[in-house]
């Protein structure tokens, strides 16, 4: 199903500042003249088309404890899907991606330690055979708002 006008005004809604309450969908409603459980159905739907992938909060890691890193792994062509499953199974993993280049794997780490991240990486190294995967933590975050006016 093709998203209409009220599927865009949700999208744009839920980006950002999403409401932190017993029930943030019937916040939104009210806020759109809308009720509910259409809005819960709507996002539900989007969800389902992977419009949305998920909704949740985002932390800067630094200021909970925790350390992040970018890392890159040179993957053979036929080991890419073992590799991903392998690195999507580490709760740090927030996403990954596929680049058109010899570091053709790209991925975020995020953990209680630099230490945690390294042994995390030599036992993914290990288990896909993988052994050549850059940990590039950031020297300094230039952090943008990824907000998509639809």
């Amino acid at each position: 199903m093709p998203m209409d006008d009220t599927d865009k005004v949700i999208l744009n809604r839920i980006q950002s500042n999403f409401p932190i309450e017993p029930r943030p969908f019937a916040v939104i409603a009210d806020e759109l003249g809308l009720d509910e459980a259409q809005v819960m159905e709507r996002i539900s739907r989007l969800k389902k088309e992977g419009i949305i992938r998920r909704i949740g909060a985002n932390f800067v890691p630094g200021k909970v404890g925790f350390v992040s890193t970018l890392c890159a792994a040179r993957v053979p062509e036929e080991k890419i899907d073992h590799f991903t499953r392998v690195v999507n199974r580490y709760p740090g993993v927030t996403h990954n991606y596929q680049r058109d280049n010899a570091f053709n794997v790209w991925f975020t780490f995020i953990s209680r330690s630099r230490e945690e991240i390294a042994a995390n990486l030599a036992r993914i190294a290990e288990e896909t055979g993988v052994d050549t995967i850059l940990d590039l933590p950031a020297t300094k975050v230039f952090k943008i708002r990824a907000q998509f006016d639809l």
